[in-house]
């Protein structure tokens, strides 16, 4: 498959929303000529301003436009030996045997719920490669655990699996295979509600619904989280565990009408949901910490530092970063996100050296996922071509092979 640049990208998009090149233009507040010019000559650059009104033009996360970190080196054409294989742990062949568990010795329910935990943990750590290797292992071992032993093991067993194929729809979003994910995502929900959690078909919801966000689907998105949430919500907000659930459902309900351009009642619906982190601190904590939600007083701030700066308000971002104290159970993922927001803030307001100081402390925490991440690349690129080009910036121009 060919390279996509920036321009490629503005097309298909504008294609995909039935907008015009005039349009697209009108509803951005980006000039005709611009858009012209990123599409006669896919390869060419914008200031990061322009990127943000075209996205929100769009409809569409700057993600979407940028396009996120690779998960793992493409091969070509075709899809990978290890995306192949997940493909098939998620979707086994029609009218083949079975895929063999592990070693069947020492397979067991425990081993089983720990080894799924481990590859959330390596997918929060954004080490894409190294989970596409293990995830297909990790959902055959769920899934035969789904299929034995008496009631209540089988039950406990589709509970497994569907956390598996969660995570398999969360990597498949990563790699930009939605359809792939909606399929792990599904499946994900049938084990749910063969299982005997009632928390886990929501919480894989939440998953769904960002699903829909990414194909630019804010109203399925918005609809499924508010569902899912007022259900969550009546039975089990008394407890941590539905506590999480419930607070990730309503975050993402929230992102769902900042996107729509609702930014006010996003953030009234993120306020309510900090107040509601705020009671987890006097709640016993869950046994299964990494199997549930990352809801949190600190995703909460971080979520709202990034809508904030996705909707120009770089000012009232950086207001709500200033002194967080993040919680230990903050994934890597998250905290590098929040890096990356907050120079976005600082370079939409002229801070060229307040943006360099969060990229220089977003390197030393996660330099691999910086490298790969074309966000960080546009906006050591826009600090590289502006007036002022302070300490640092230089180290991590050449870091990022910006620097010519």
């Amino acid at each position: 498959m060919a390279t996509e640049y920036l321009g490629d990208r503005v097309r298909r998009l504008r294609r995909m929303a039935d907008l015009t090149q005039e349009g697209l233009a009108e509803r951005s507040g980006a000039s005709i000529d611009t858009i012209r010019r990123l599409e006669q000559k896919p390869q060419s650059s914008v200031t990061l301003p322009t990127m943000h009104a075209l996205a929100a033009g769009l409809g569409v996360e700057l993600t979407s436009l940028l396009g996120d970190p690779p998960g793992a080196p493409s091969t070509g054409e075709s899809d990978s030996p290890q995306m192949v294989a997940v493909r098939r742990a998620i979707m086994p062949p029609l009218f083949a045997p079975p895929a063999p568990p592990g070693d069947l010795e020492t397979l067991s329910l425990e081993r089983i719920r720990g080894q799924v935990a481990g590859g959330w943990t390596l997918y929060h750590a954004a080490e894409f490669d190294k989970l596409l290797y293990v995830l297909p292992g990790l959902i055959t071992d769920a899934r035969f655990a789904a299929s034995v032993g008496d009631t209540d093991q089988r039950a406990a067993g589709q509970a497994v699996l569907g956390k598996a194929l969660q995570l398999g729809g969360h990597l498949a979003i990563r790699m930009g295979k939605t359809d792939l994910a909606l399929a792990a995502l599904e499946r994900a929900i049938a084990a749910a509600d063969a299982s005997s959690d009632p928390l886990l078909a929501p919480m894989i919801s939440n998953s769904v619904a960002w699903a829909y966000q990414r194909q630019a689907r804010l109203d399925d998105a918005r609809y499924l989280a508010v569902h899912a949430a007022d259900g969550v919500e009546k039975e089990y907000s008394s407890t941590s565990e539905g506590l999480r659930v419930w607070g990730g459902l309503l975050m993402s309900a929230a992102t769902s009408h900042a996107r729509s351009g609702d930014y006010e009642r996003a953030n009234d619906m993120m306020v309510t949901a900090e107040k509601a982190a705020g009671r987890l601190a006097k709640m016993p904590t869950p046994q299964d910490g990494k199997l549930l939600s990352v809801f949190s007083k600190s995703s909460v701030r971080i979520e709202r530092v990034r809508l904030a700066v996705q909707h120009e308000r770089p000012t009232e971002a950086l207001a709500l970063a200033r002194g967080m104290r993040l919680s230990k159970d903050t994934p890597p993922s998250w905290r590098t996100w929040l890096l990356l927001d907050v120079a976005r803030a600082h370079t939409d307001l002229g801070d060229a050296e307040g943006a360099v100081k969060a990229l220089e402390s977003l390197k030393r925490h996660a330099p691999a996922w910086m490298r790969h991440h074309t966000l960080a690349v546009a906006i050591v690129t826009d600090l590289w071509n502006g007036p002022s080009r302070p300490a640092g910036l230089r180290a991590l121009a050449e870091f990022l092979g910006v620097a010519s």
